[in-house]
Formats: structure tokens, sequence, C-alpha cells
């Protein structure tokens, strides 16, 4: 199955892309949050759609929000990829560097990026993002998948400045307003044939800096449910972003290269559809 939550920021209603045509799946599903994926809400969505219902259609071009509703917690993984950690400057890491972006930077897939105020280094990350199916506590790592819900792009935006220059830990970089557009839309594991090899990309202003492979991933998905289990407890609905590889602006040489407003942002990953953000300046 593909979800898609659609509609007015902040009323968004769930939705399902069959033959790639938008459903509205509202009068059976209230959201796709943590009691939708706690109480089976996948499986129970397919077995009522199997019984092909009669479903409003979703106008075309309508907004569509974050693919999943208020998640206790959005962890992200640093240097995923070795090529990006040495276009950084940074070692390769010898475990899975782990730091969490604020669930408030959550947005639409073709929301507005909004740069924030007294930003100077807003820079951009195409990743491959999970969502959790299930409570995870100490989970084997031969055992992972089966807390896994699905699969979905994010654009994990970061500000430089306030990342690396202002002391303390990546969060304060990581966390702005619109700093995690999520979606077009959650695939379920069953749609990917093999989530290990996804191509994937990046453009600002037409222009290619991001094209790789998840392939080239450090820390596969099922080592990363196991090793974060052993830290914290992961809940349904939380999203897990595994990393972005090379071609950030950071890395650019010999000088960066970072989002102005009037900039457009596209990316997109096989399999998993494609987002766009138009870069603008804070206004209040």
């Amino acid at each position: 199955m593909k979800l898609i939550r659609f509609g007015e920021a902040g009323k968004e209603k769930p939705g399902v892309i069959i033959n790639n045509k938008q459903y509205d799946v509202s009068s059976f599903v209230k959201d796709y949050d943590e009691t939708f994926f706690a109480e089976d809400g996948l499986d129970k969505l397919k077995t009522f759609l199997s019984a092909r219902p009669s479903l409003p259609e979703i106008a075309v071009g309508t907004r569509l929000g974050p693919v999943v509703s208020r998640p206790s917690k959005i962890v992200c993984i640093g240097l995923n990829y070795s090529d990006h950690a040495k276009e950084t400057n940074a070692p390769i890491p010898q475990e899975p560097i782990i730091f969490f972006k604020s669930t408030t930077a959550l947005c639409g897939p073709d929301d507005d990026l909004i740069i924030p105020k007294n930003s100077t280094k807003t820079d951009w990350e195409v990743e491959l993002a999970f969502v959790m199916s299930k409570k995870a506590s100490y989970v084997e790592e031969a055992d992972a998948m089966n807390y896994v819900a699905g699969y979905c792009l994010h654009n994990d935006y970061s500000e430089r400045a306030f990342q690396l220059e202002r002391g303390g830990q990546w969060a304060k970089g990581k966390g702005c307003d619109t700093f995690a557009p999520l979606g077009p839309f959650l695939a379920t594991t069953d749609e990917m044939a093999d989530v290990n090899n996804l191509k994937m990309w990046l453009t600002v202003n037409s222009k290619t800096y991001q094209n790789s492979n998840t392939s080239n991933l450090i820390f596969k998905i099922p080592f990363l449910v196991h090793y974060l289990s052993q830290f914290m407890t992961l809940l349904p609905g939380d999203i897990i972003s595994t990393g972005t590889p090379p071609g950030v602006g950071l890395g650019i040489k010999p000088e960066p290269v970072y989002l102005k407003p009037g900039d457009v942002v596209e990316l997109g990953i096989e399999g998993l559809g494609t987002s766009k953000q138009l870069a603008k300046a804070y206004t209040g």
C-alpha cells in the first residue's frame, strides 16, 4: 500500500494511492498516527481495501501533508554514507551517530522551505526514512524488519552554522520549522523489492548535487532498528531517517553552496516518489 495524508496543514486526512490515483479513507481511518500503527492499522486497512470499497477520489493538485501524524520522535542517523563523511572531513563512524529532529519541523513534501531567521548556511540532504509499525525495545537484528511499517522520502534540511558553529549538539541546526518535508507517500515494506538498492538524487535549480544509491549505506535498516532499540523505546509511527549521501552544500569544493530565497530544491528516491520545495525567507 501507499499511504498519504492530504489537505490543509494541521487538518490532514488519511488517504491511499491505488493505480496512481489518490483516494480518501478517512471514513475508515482517523489518521496515520501512533494509535493507527499500534492497533494493527496497516493490516486492517489492507483488509478493508481488499473488499474494493467505493472511495472518494481526492482532487488532483490537493496538498499532501507529512505521511505520519504527530510521531513521538524523529531519530536521524549522521554520516551514514562513507563518502559523505569524507566530503565533510569527518571520520567514518564506528557506530551510528544519533541525533533528533524536532517534530515541529515536519511538513508536507511540497511545502515551502522557510530559511530560518539569521540563517546563513541552510543546506539540503536527501534521505531514505522508515516508519516504525510497533513498539520496539531491545530488538534482535534478525527480527528487526517485523517492526518496520514502510519507507518514505525525507529532506533532512540543516542549518550548518547553527549545527556546527553554535556549540552543543547538532539538533540546533536540524529542528527549524519546515526542515523535515516527508513524503509524498509511505510505501509499506511489501511495496519495495530491495530497499538496499534504490537510486536517490537531489537538485537545486535543476542542477544535480546528490546522485547516489541506498546500497551505499554503512548501517542498514535492520541494524539501525536493533541499535536504536538498545538506547530508547521506539514507538509506532516513529520516524527514523537513515542519513544522506555526498553532495550536500557543505561539502562543495572549492566553496560551500547554501540555499537562498527563490531556490528550488527537488529530490527523489526510486519507488518512493519525488518532492519539491521553494526556499523562502523567514518573515515572522
